[in-house]
């Protein structure tokens, strides 16, 4: 708190005697001896006085030790005669003490003393000490914290012209604090504390044209009052100026200037122009990049416990921007900055337990703080969240629950939520399986360039799923998503020009596309290129290549693909003969449900290929490939005709037996396995 000299009116008591007039004259000499500067004249008439017990001129005694004018500097000897003067009661006096015990100057630190001595005083009318009483129940120094009381002494204060407690009176009612909230009031009181030219009362009537509080929003006034609040130094008010040459607010839009008043904010130490000013530097907005400053005021900023300079900071980091890489300094950074509430920092310290950087990978920690964040509003977080719903990371899987929080992100136009809610339809989880809106998050995520989405999309329009089948309108959409290297849309667009469905027939461009997805691993287009290479179509005729594509498909579990290396392991085709490979590979696509295999597997067993010799399973093998297939074109009718005629009864019997146990759904390798070390299996 600041001492503050004020002129007073010191009325004496009455006195009939020539002593008293004598000391009315000694103190007036003093009084202008002292306005003067003439300080040890002033002395010689206070000192004989004070000792004669006079209050006003031990109050000015105990002004010029406390001040060192004419004595030499000493608080003590300032505090016993201002202590004098108080015990008489003189209010100056008194609020001079208070002042004493406040800042611990001469005496003890004591704020109960201070507001003793302040309370006395402020009864007296003193404006001063009123104000000081005013803020010491504000902030419950020296007594239990009273918002209604400190409004009382703000108000006695104010009422009597005190600038100061003007403007805090002002803040009082702008805030709620001690009185009804009141706009109106808070202008009031701001605009009388401004008119005297207190700076901190300039900014709040800016800040109240600025946000049209109480007063209609006029921004002109409010860099008005700005303006006349930071020509006095005021580090807020260069902060909103800056904000308003950023944002083009009664000014031409100047991000130089911007940065300027940004910068002597900044350099005053206001935290939220630090901020600014590195977020300027970092986007070489109205200055040139440079992540060494950037660094420099995001410190500065973060070391005074600003949020979203805590969050940045934490960013460069985790990211090694304009430092050394450092997760543990990254995540104790996205901690304190959570820890203040701080949505982004929330996230991307869920984000960092999520995946496990730079601490032990926490799924339900992960989920606690996309949880805050998410509560928020924000929509990254909100997503994040349903992703662990929806995966069951961290939290049991519950796709009512993913579909929830996709959908609060998607509303708010996140892309990666409108993808995510556009699967759930289309896969009914968590709804009820919709394809026409499937389509319609699809459609907002992929115009914002979601790559999956522009798949997705595409897909429905190649499948006639919630739109009408339209392979042109399919093209489109595979084609920009697999510029963007979407594996399953260069697929997809590799069989439309393999098809000539949307576009002309080009199998340049279908095995191109083909290519690139299969170098991706997607199964169907490994067994497309090796198809390519088989027909020689595209591409040179080989079925080395052929055989290789094949494999790599087949490995992944595509029947197809496992039927056709089969089939080259068979002929040695591109590979080795190799007819225990060929049954291997045939009897996992028979597995799978591939009649081809089926039928392929049984010849092996008719002809003791790889497998030894039995026609008991290479009939029971042509039946199930019949039932699935008894159409003329199925070759296995021709195989068990032949085969028929050198059967002999009882194996007709065991044939039908395995039949039964063949075709139960997914038992056909463990039926051949047992069958084969039955006693009838060879």
């Amino acid at each position: 708190m600041n001492f503050r000299l004020s002129a007073f009116l010191f009325t004496l008591g009455l006195c009939g005697t020539l002593l008293c007039s004598s000391a009315l004259a000694g103190i007036d000499e003093g009084v202008e001896y002292h306005s003067k500067g003439y300080y040890e004249r002033a002395l010689r008439e206070f000192r004989p006085l004070a000792k004669q017990g006079n209050d006003v001129a031990q109050a000015y005694l105990g002004m010029m030790y406390n001040h060192g004018q004419g004595v030499k500097h000493d608080y003590e000897e300032a505090a016993d005669w201002y202590r004098k003067a108080a015990d008489q009661g003189n209010a100056l006096a008194q609020y001079n003490l208070g002042w004493m015990y406040d800042n611990g100057k001469g005496v003890t630190e004591d704020d109960k003393e201070a507001a003793q001595w302040y309370g006395k005083a402020a009864d007296q009318g003193n404006a001063l000490a009123q104000y000081n009483l005013g803020w010491m129940a504000a902030n419950g120094k020296g007594m239990t914290q009273d918002y209604a009381l400190a409004v009382k002494w703000f108000r006695l204060a104010a009422e009597q012209g005190y600038a100061s407690a003007q403007k805090n009176l002002g803040w009082m009612y702008a805030s709620g604090k001690g009185v009804p909230q009141s706009s109106t009031e808070a202008v009031k009181w701001y605009r009388m504390a401004a008119e005297q030219g207190n700076a901190a009362a300039q900014f709040g009537l800016g800040w109240m044209h600025d946000a049209g509080q109480g007063i209609p929003q006029n921004y002109q006034e409010a860099l008005k009052w700005y303006r006349l609040a930071a020509d006095q130094g005021s580090d807020m008010a260069q902060f909103n100026i800056g904000w308003m040459y950023y944002n083009g607010l009664a000014v031409t839009k100047d991000l130089k200037e911007a940065v300027r008043w940004y910068r002597l904010s900044a350099t005053k130490g206001y935290a939220d122009a630090q901020y600014s000013l590195g977020w300027m530097i970092e986007q070489g907005q109205g200055v040139a990049q440079d992540l060494q400053e950037v660094i420099k005021w995001y410190q500065l900023a973060a070391d005074q416990g600003h949020a979203p300079a805590q969050y940045a900071l934490g960013a460069k980091y985790e990211r090694g921007q304009g430092v050394t890489q450092d997760y543990p300094k990254a995540l104790k950074l996205f901690g304190l900055s959570a820890g203040q509430g701080y949505a982004l920092a929330q996230y991307s310290l869920g984000w960092l337990y999520d995946k496990g950087q730079g601490v032990t990978q926490d799924h339900a920690e992960a989920v606690k703080w996309y949880h805050r964040s998410a509560r928020q509003g924000y929509a990254n977080a909100q997503y994040g969240l349903g992703w662990m719903y929806d995966r069951g990371k961290g939290v049991p899987q519950n796709f009512t629950e993913a579909v929830k929080w996709y959908r609060l992100a998607a509303d708010q136009g996140l892309a990666s939520g409108q993808y995510n809610l556009g699967v759930k339809f289309s896969k009914g989880q968590g709804v009820p399986q919709d394809y026409k809106e499937s389509g319609k998050w699809y459609r907002l995520a992929a115009e914002q360039g979601h790559d999956d989405a522009q798949y997705g999309l595409g897909w429905l329009y190649d499948n006639g799923k919630g739109v009408k089948q339209d392979y042109k309108e399919a093209v489109k959409w595979y084609q920009l998503a697999a510029e963007q290297g979407v594996a399953l849309a260069q697929y997809g667009l590799g069989a439309k020009y393999d098809l000539g469905q949307g576009v002309k027939p080009d199998v340049i461009n279908a095995y191109q596309w083909y290519r690139l997805a299969a170098d991706q691993g997607i199964a169907p287009a490994q067994f497309a290129v090796g198809l390519k290479y088989e027909k020689g179509q595209a591409v040179q005729q080989s079925y080395e290549q052929a055989a290789l594509w094949f494999l790599k498909a087949a490995e992944q579990g595509m029947a197809s693909a496992q039927y056709q290396i089969g089939l080259k392991y068979a002929k040695g085709q591109g590979v080795a003969a190799d007819a225990k490979q060929a049954v291997k590979w045939y009897r996992l696509a028979a597995q799978q449900g591939l009649n081809s295999a089926l039928t392929s597997l049984a010849v092996m067993y008719d002809t003791g290929k790889g497998v030894p010799f039995s026609r008991v399973a290479a009939y029971a093998l042509y039946e199930l490939s019949i039932a699935k297939n008894p159409s003329s074109s199925n070759p296995a009718l021709n195989y068990r005709t032949n085969l028929t005629a050198s059967m002999k009864l009882p194996e007709f019997g065991a044939a039908q037996e395995l039949v039964v146990e063949l075709a139960r759904p997914g038992n056909l390798l463990k039926a051949l396995d047992r069958f084969a070390k039955s006693p009838g299996g060879n």
